[in-house]
């Protein structure tokens, strides 16, 4: 089933998450509907405060990156409970955009490489380390769970710049290429049961 996505300003997105518990029910069911709406949409990620849900799970798959970053060929994971663990002090600057925050892309700052533990679907324990696109996708999407958009990594001076921009998508005032769910508005995402 495809699930709304909710917009930049909605006070879910500003919300670090909790962890999940193993017995949750319709995990399974709710990954099925993650990746469907992601992939509707044409994201690379979706993490579940995106779709109102103050829990730590998060799907990417960043095979379209693979001709430019072949170590993006299959990296199509679920990441629950994940916490970075280990983060370079060397950064990248690289143009990002959200499914929560339509029509901008910027340029941000992000550590090249990380080390993330988390849980996959099957409940099983894994660590890795990522370089690349690969970094920066999961970076991007560990960003919702903590409670954190990539317009929160933004300069004041670039944020005062876009403010204008942002009141309008918190508005509605962009072309809806999916359903979505705007501040101020009634969640219909409460339908899934907390973890």
């Amino acid at each position: 089933m495809l699930l709304p996505i909710y917009i930049y300003g909605h006070p879910t997105l500003g919300k670090p998450a909790i962890d999940l518990q193993p017995d949750m029910k319709n995990l399974q069911e709710l990954l099925v509907d993650m990746w469907e709406t992601m992939y509707q949409a044409d994201g690379v990620g979706l993490a579940a405060p995106q779709i109102g849900l103050n829990i730590r799970l998060f799907v990417v798959d960043a095979t379209v990156f693979a001709p430019k970053d072949p170590s993006c060929e299959g990296f199509k994971r679920v990441f629950i409970n994940a916490r970075v663990v280990e983060r370079s002090t060397e950064e990248i600057v690289m143009p990002e955009g959200c499914l929560s925050v339509p029509g901008i892309h910027e340029e941000v700052s992000r550590p090249c490489r990380v080390v993330i533990t988390y849980r996959d679907e099957t409940w099983r324990e894994r660590v890795e380390e990522l370089d690349g696109m690969r970094a920066r996708v999961v970076q991007h999407e560990y960003d919702h769970i903590e409670g954190r958009t990539f317009i929160d990594r933004l300069s004041p001076l670039k944020r005062r710049i876009l403010r204008k921009r942002l009141s309008s998508i918190s508005a509605g005032l962009f072309d809806k290429a999916y359903r979505v769910i705007l501040p101020g508005s009634k969640s219909s995402a409460s339908r899934r049961p907390a973890p």
